[in-house]
């Protein structure tokens, strides 16, 4: 098997324009992304998908420079831009992340694509009944399920969504929850809004001599401080798909 991240980025984002390349400890964010999924063991390449907006050309010369591959897709239409790289690329299973999860594990990754490797499942998860903190979202998902996403998936939302047709239509594969041992759910680790990008900054400062520092470093962090979880205490997780859901209508 072929398995390999796409990871997905835009500088368009509708609540939070340039995300993606806001500075945390001298870098742009989506640099300290790619540069936590190198240490990945159980992947063949990781390819940053962008769009084909020259705003974020961007992306691409980060992508370059840190030498992963590159794919430029729909900007909206996030599904064909997932299914077109996963082709492109011949990679089978595809493992799902998105540019806005800095603090995202590497280990994780590597135990759920284990996990994926000895199990014949259509979709693995930890967002299905999410035990982990939001921003440590980890999707797998083979090429032979994906296309039958891109096939079947006729809402906007759907499209948007990358997998939004699975969690909705259960019944019609074989998916799996990836639960973690405690649930941490509450934690908020993710950047949508101006709040989640000063959170991020702190924990980042406060590992500054750590580089490779982890979600239990995470947690002492604020354990150890805990003025910080007041700082994005007020953003619902998701918030961004259930608005996608009430402006929701067919795509021809």
């Amino acid at each position: 098997m072929n398995s390999g991240i796409i990871l997905q980025a835009r500088l368009g984002s509708k609540r939070f324009p340039g995300k993606t390349c806001k500075n945390i400890n001298g870098q742009p964010m989506i640099w300290h992304v790619i540069n936590r999924l190198k240490q990945v063991k159980q992947v063949s390449q990781i390819i940053l998908a962008t769009t084909k907006e020259k705003q974020d050309k961007i992306l691409l010369d980060i992508a370059s420079n840190e030498k992963i591959k590159r794919f430029s897709g729909s900007s909206d239409n996030v599904l064909e831009r997932y299914y077109q790289c996963a082709k492109k690329f011949s990679i089978d299973p595809i493992i799902r992340i998105t540019g806005d999860c800095p603090l995202i594990e590497s280990q994780l990754i590597d135990e759920m694509a284990i996990f994926f490797h000895k199990n014949n499942y259509d979709y693995v998860s930890n967002t299905l009944e999410p035990t982990f903190p939001d921003g440590l979202d980890v999707e797998i998902i083979s090429f032979k399920t994906l296309k039958i996403l891109n096939e079947k998936s006729k809402l906007k939302s759907e499209r948007e969504h990358v997998t939004s047709y699975i969690k909705k239509h259960k019944s019609e594969f074989r998916i799996f929850n990836f639960k973690n041992n405690e649930d941490l759910s509450n934690f908020r680790w993710t950047v949508d809004e101006k709040e989640d990008l000063e959170f991020i900054r702190k924990i980042y400062s406060l590992n500054n001599l750590k580089p490779n520092f982890n979600m239990y470093d995470v947690l002492k962090n604020i354990s150890e401080n805990p003025e910080l979880l007041q700082i994005n205490k007020n953003i619902k997780r998701n918030e961004g798909y259930y608005k996608s859901l009430q402006n929701d209508h067919e795509i021809n």
